[in-house]
């Protein structure tokens, strides 16, 4: 069977767990750690990804990420194929090194950013990795002990979590461990890493009798969130896969589009390709990799090559680029 499209968009809000195959170590040591959390910190702050919850397991990873400017899939690229080929140049070995494809599962905010939040970063209790809730607050492998203060970094946003309890910082770190701790007794949440708006129900039984009452409901293993959440999502996901194939079919490529974001700025095409930081040429390369990034798909590391750009440039670019895309009214497809 065919996989699936990863659904994805500005603003989603992402489950990701990561496995090791055939469930060996993915991490030997806390240099393997440490090297882990350097690539992923850089990444998401060159990629402007928003990260509330992450843990590192013996053999797996979970991360809460929102879609920054930089799709996710190409950060998840980014972080796994560089951490990969250091682990194994390290520790002299070849071949795979994680399980499959890593699982993303789109998420429905509210209610479940909080459930999410608590339920990754408890995952070191659940697995006995520390003994209590007090070594867990300053357990270096998890984003709750950044959340409490313990420790520092400058890519997970704690604020945001923070501010679901309180303005005030102590308090607010008070409410948020009670909330933390509420949740120990409630064990394994399939229904968090299942994903499904079927699994967040609590079974086929469940969502069969609610169906009942209520219609159809509609479900899908990509996505965690109510009936209406699920079908927004997916009809957002054709809406893209059908615009995509619709580009394709007319002979959109790079080079049309720089033909296309040329003939709006009355310039040559080879002027967008070409270095500087004149006013109009950065407003053409904006435009031409928002449009490349977001309405092909070209990723942002395919383009940065091309442009001779860093990919945290081509990111800003793409941000700037949607901006200037609203402001002046223009589409890709043109009418």
């Amino acid at each position: 069977m065919a996989r699936k499209t990863r659904i994805d968009a500005p603003g989603a809000l992402h489950h990701i767990v990561v496995r090791a195959i055939e469930r060996k170590k993915l991490f030997r040591d806390d240099t393997d750690r440490g090297d882990f959390l350097d690539r992923l910190g850089r990444i998401l702050v060159e990629s402007s990804t928003p990260c509330y919850a992450w843990v590192l397991m013996p053999n797996h990873v979970h991360l809460l990420l929102k879609t920054g400017a930089t799709p996710i899939a190409t950060v998840m690229r980014r972080l796994l194929t560089g951490y990969a080929v250091s682990f194994n140049y390290r520790h002299r070995r070849h071949g795979q090194l994680f399980h499959d494809r890593y699982r993303s599962i789109l998420c429905q905010a509210d209610p479940y950013l909080l459930e999410l939040v608590r339920y990754i970063h408890l995952n070191p209790l659940r697995g006995k990795i520390v003994a209590e809730l007090g070594a867990l607050d300053k357990y270096a492998y998890s984003g709750h002990s950044v959340i409490m203060g313990k420790r520092e970094n400058d890519w997970q946003d704690i604020d945001h979590v923070l501010g679901f309890f309180d303005r005030k910082a102590s308090l607010a770190r008070r409410r948020y461990r009670a909330y933390v701790k509420k949740g120990v007794g409630e064990g394994r949440r399939p229904d968090l890493v299942g994903g499904g708006f079927v699994r967040s129900l609590g079974g086929w039984v469940k969502a069969k009798t609610l169906q009942k009452r209520q219609g159809r409901l509609k479900g899908d293993e990509r996505i965690l969130g109510d009936s209406d959440f699920v079908l927004k999502a997916l009809e957002a996901c054709g809406e893209a896969f059908e615009r995509k194939y619709c580009l394709q079919a007319k002979g959109y490529d790079i080079g049309k589009v720089a033909r296309r974001v040329a003939g709006i700025f009355a310039m040559k095409p080879e002027e967008i390709y070409a270095p500087g930081k004149h006013r109009r040429v950065v407003q053409a390369r904006s435009l031409f990799c928002y449009w490349c990034v977001r309405e092909l798909g070209v990723s942002a590391t395919a383009l940065a090559k091309k442009l001779r750009l860093s990919q945290p440039a081509v990111s800003i670019s793409v941000q700037r680029g949607e901006t200037i895309a609203k402001e002046e009214g223009v589409e890709l497809l043109e009418e």
